[in-house]
């Protein structure tokens, strides 16, 4: 007798489809378009619920704009860029929304779902408000708490993330950076979101207390059942934290996988760079295999034709520079490179 057929799995909590996002560049006597810069080129990708997906590469390789995206912020600060693609944003599992095109009054009820943390914890707060304020604001437009609830709200969540609650009255200059940055976890998590994006939350922060604020999203991604999409530059934070890795690349996804595999058998020559650079705990230990990339990373103004990564690759073939390959493989594990096997 066979079992009956079990319960569909869940559709994702993010599915970013073909996300392209270029800002036009005018000039000339008549301020006409001479050119556009493709930050994000083509990048598909889907996060679950409860899941991390860190997101690495170099700097300007177009990760915080794929953030900035995806909680649609990149029109309040370049009213030009333009962004195509679909952002499917589904929290209820009842139907998905897609966020690229709305506007800012469409995107508004979906807000409270979607909250940010920057990466510089001293630009990031306002030196006018208190600690108190700033993690009230969002309660204030996404909620219908009173102010004695918001009052209630507030002391626990800072006393959720490590800050005590005489500290609401406090200024953001009073604090150290890893302070800081707690204040605008908190902030973040004031709306019970279901998603959050944290560019490179950790980067400016000291290596002691990186792993603080590491293990503190770590502790309450289980308490709220959060799903993270973790940017940064720093591939053993990366592997600490995420569940899946995607490597990006001057505006596109070279290879998506297990955070484990991907550390411990990249497939992408670029990836096996990435890899090979990580720095070692043990100084007298000496590393076999570096790779040392020639070049530097080209302009995303005049991308390379075809993958690119081509003016850079060690096994790079001719037949690169005709189109931009796809990513292909099995299940999780994808690589944008049909030579991968060949590389050393």
């Amino acid at each position: 007798m066979t079992k009956p057929p079990g319960p569909p799995p869940a559709p994702p909590l993010l599915d970013v489809v073909d996300l392209r996002v270029r800002f036009p560049i005018y000039g000339g006597v008549f301020l006409g378009r001479t050119g556009e810069v493709k930050a994000v080129d083509g990048v598909s990708f889907s996060i679950d619920r409860g899941e991390t997906l860190g997101l690495v590469g170099e700097s300007g390789c177009g990760k915080t704009t794929l953030g900035k995206a995806i909680v649609n912020v990149l029109r309040v600060t370049a009213p030009n860029v333009e962004v195509t693609g679909r952002i499917l944003y589904d929290p209820q599992a009842s139907g998905a929304v897609d966020l690229a095109g709305l506007t800012n009054k469409e995107m508004r009820p979906h807000r409270s779902g979607i909250q940010m943390i920057f990466q510089d914890p001293y630009s990031s707060l306002n030196p006018r408000l208190t600690v108190g304020k700033i993690v009230e604001e969002p309660l204030l437009y996404h909620t219908s708490m009173n102010r004695k609830e918001r009052d209630e709200r507030v002391e626990w969540l800072l006393e959720r993330c490590g800050l005590g609650r005489a500290q609401t009255t406090r200024y953001p200059h009073e604090f150290s950076g890893g302070q800081r940055q707690r204040i605008g976890i908190a902030r973040a998590l004031a709306t019970n979101p279901k998603l959050i994006v944290a560019d490179e939350p950790v980067s400016a922060l000291d290596v002691s207390i990186q792993a603080q604020v590491i293990n503190l999203l770590q502790d309450l991604q289980e308490e709220f059942k959060l799903s993270y999409l973790f940017i940064a530059h720093d591939l053993s934070v990366v592997k600490h934290i995420s569940t899946r890795i995607a490597v990006m690349y001057l505006g596109n996804v070279v290879e998506i996988g297990p955070a484990k595999q991907i550390y411990r058998e990249p497939l992408h020559p670029y990836t096996k760079a990435l890899i090979s650079a990580v720095p070692l705990p043990d100084p007298e230990r000496e590393r076999k295999g570096r790779i040392i990339l020639e070049g530097d990373i080209p302009t995303p103004l005049r991308k390379p034709s075809g993958c690119g990564f081509r003016t850079r690759c060690p096994i790079a073939k001719p037949d690169c520079a005709n189109a931009p390959p796809p990513l292909v493989g099995k299940g999780d594990r994808q690589v944008a490179c049909p030579y991968y096997a060949g590389s050393t």
